[in-house]
């Protein structure tokens, strides 16, 4: 057992690399050395979020199977969930494993070991499922550590699929998140990242714990000098957060705030349960208390019955805003979802375009972000060092990226340094 090697591979979103990083320390604990040139066992963390997330995911489990033949091959994550069966016998993968039991599949590995038997060991209900417990007990060089606190959805937005594939929304235990955090801390990283399917949501299933109480708890740890939300709802922003926006020193100065659509008739057929009065309001008491904040977001376009009267609706609605930055998405239909079988489906000519105007937006949006900063000071995070240039790489507490001479001990330091544009 101590000689098998592995490679895990990941897809997808920033839940699926913290639960990649605990089954490495799970699988370093068995005593599996890493080999991503011949390993004996390969892990793929499949996404399923949008149809060009399935075709990837397809892809890649192909090109593994295909590269390393006598290899073990697990394949995890919603795509699997989805497509279990699939992946099993069309895809030819040997363990299949769907968004719950990740903790379990060196077990699985082991009878694998033993019988040679393909088995599937995936769940077709995941609505009841609970949180399943992985820590990161190894931890690589790095200054930044994903950190997960919850799993599933509740929203049901009608373009989405992934509370049919990861279930409802179950919160991490307190505690057993403070704990991680520290020890995280304790192993030198300065920055977490706090991630889950929709981290907002975290505390809904609880009666005594909140969103913005999590956060308060995590920014009391001593050498903790970063807090990242990596993305979040406008409901989930409560006046506690916003205040600690305004207090504490180690919340980042960046949130992604998810907007979808600046129509509110769009927002409506997308079951988004805010309207754009709703969501101006609390980005503006965010900006209120925290003046420098670069507020990020996603918007889809080309969702179905989107008119030109509401794209425009959208257009000018992102510019009041005055985001940093937009993470533009062409409508993608989803097998099984409410909106993909809505009337009215927008031409990818007109999605391509929309979509193309939106991006342009937020490259001006981001240039006149970095004006608005320029000559500023700033804490950096020095993330990375060039021996060759003699340059630190890292990132601002508003997410801009800063380049400087320096030397290799500055990596994970965190530097004074001046913004010019």
């Amino acid at each position: 057992m101590e000689n098998r090697t592995f490679f895990l591979y990941c897809l997808g979103c920033k839940v699926n690399s913290y639960e990649n990083s605990a089954l490495r320390s799970i699988f370093l604990a068995r005593g599996y050395k890493e080999d991503n040139i011949n390993p004996d066992i390969i892990v793929i963390n499949t996404c399923s979020v949008t149809a060009t997330a399935d075709q990837k995911s397809r892809q890649h489990i192909r090109s593994l199977r295909k590269k390393h033949p006598n290899s073990v091959l697990c394949v995890m994550g919603c795509y699997s969930q989805k497509m279990h069966e699939f992946v099993i016998n069309e895809l030819n993968a040997d363990i299949v494993i769907g968004t719950n039991h990740r903790s379990e599949l060196a077990k699985y590995i082991d009878q694998y070991y033993i019988d040679h038997i393909k088995r599937d060991y995936t769940e077709d209900n995941p609505f009841k499922f609970s949180y399943e417990e992985m820590s990161i007990t190894s931890f690589s060089e790095n200054v930044r550590s994903y950190l997960k606190i919850q799993d599933g959805c509740n929203n049901f937005c009608t373009y989405c699929l992934i509370p049919y594939l990861r279930g409802k929304t179950r919160s991490r235990d307190f505690d057993t998140i403070i704990k991680e955090a520290k020890e995280i801390v304790n192993n030198g990283f300065k920055e977490i990242v706090l991630t889950g399917i929709h981290v907002g949501g975290y505390g809904k299933d609880l009666n005594n714990h909140t969103f913005s109480d999590l956060v308060e708890a995590l920014s009391d740890i001593e050498g903790l000098k970063r807090i990242t939300i990596s993305s979040i709802d406008e409901a989930e922003i409560d006046d506690k957060l916003i205040e600690l926006f305004k207090t504490r020193d180690n919340l980042a100065h960046h949130i992604h705030v998810c907007l979808q659509s600046g129509s509110s008739s769009v927002l409506k057929r997308m079951n988004r349960h805010y309207n754009t009065e709703e969501f101006y309001n609390k980005i503006s008491k965010i900006k209120e208390a925290c003046p420098d904040v670069a507020i990020t977001t996603d918007v889809i376009v080309g969702f179905p019955q989107e008119s030109e009267e509401e794209f425009n609706e959208t257009y000018e609605f992102i510019k009041k805003c005055n985001f940093a930055m937009l993470h533009v998405f062409p409508f993608s239909p989803r097998e099984g979802t409410i909106a993909a079988k809505m009337k009215g489906q927008i031409s990818s000519e007109i999605k391509k375009d929309r979509t193309q105007k939106l991006i342009k937006l937020s490259n001006s949006l981001w240039n006149q972000f970095l004006l608005d900063n320029n000559k500023k000071e700033m804490d950096i995070l020095v993330e990375s060092y060039d021996e060759n240039t003699k340059m630190c790489y890292g990132h601002s507490s508003n997410y801009i990226g800063f380049s400087f001479k320096g030397k290799r001990e500055d990596i994970n330091q965190i530097i004074k340094v001046k913004f010019n544009q």
